[in-house]
């Protein structure tokens, strides 16, 4: 029985099928092959540098679906010790687990670390569409992000969002 279970719980979390991020194709995907299901080893997840959307340092792999268009998606966050996500919000639910490390979420307008509640390995949140919400992390964490596409990233003040910030110049 116990086998069985541990089978079930493997294959729930490593379920996925092909995508790409944020409208662009530039995430890296965990598959190629476009079947109707996938077996993905935490192994064989390849990790790509995340969209403009967020601070560099961010990692992500989509594993299911496209993020980009409509639909339901599933894609993983990988995100350093000290990283911090600006109060934004989502035109689409946005389901978070936490696989890894500890992330911290915080609900409202502006920023405030020390009303973010800590969410360990394992926990869960849902944040429905237009909750105006900011993450960090203290340690290394790694995040798995569920919903139903286009995944869009709205940033309250909009001199947050990094995609709109100026390039630095090549020295």
């Amino acid at each position: 029985m116990r086998s069985t279970t541990l089978l079930y719980l493997a294959v729930g979390l490593c379920l996925a099928a092909p995508v790409a991020a944020q409208g662009t194709k530039s995430a890296t995907r965990a598959t190629d092959t476009a079947s109707s299901h996938n077996l993905i080893r935490p192994i064989d997840i390849k990790w790509g540098p995340a969209p403009a959307s967020l601070r560099k340092g961010a990692q992500i792999a989509v594993l299911a679906g496209d993020p980009g268009s409509a639909g339901p998606y599933t894609l993983r966050l990988k995100l350093p010790a000290g990283y911090r996500i600006a109060p934004h919000w989502h035109p689409t639910d946005e389901n978070v687990t936490v696989l890894s490390g500890a992330f911290y979420l915080g609900m409202g307008e502006t920023f405030d670390a020390k009303a973010a509640k800590m969410l360990p390995a394992g926990g869960y949140a849902t944040l429905p569409a237009e909750m105006r919400h900011f993450a960090m992390t203290k340690g290394t964490a790694i995040v798995q992000v569920h919903g139903t596409g286009p995944f869009v990233i709205n940033y309250v003040n909009p001199a947050d969002d990094p995609s709109k910030a100026p390039a630095t110049p090549a020295k």
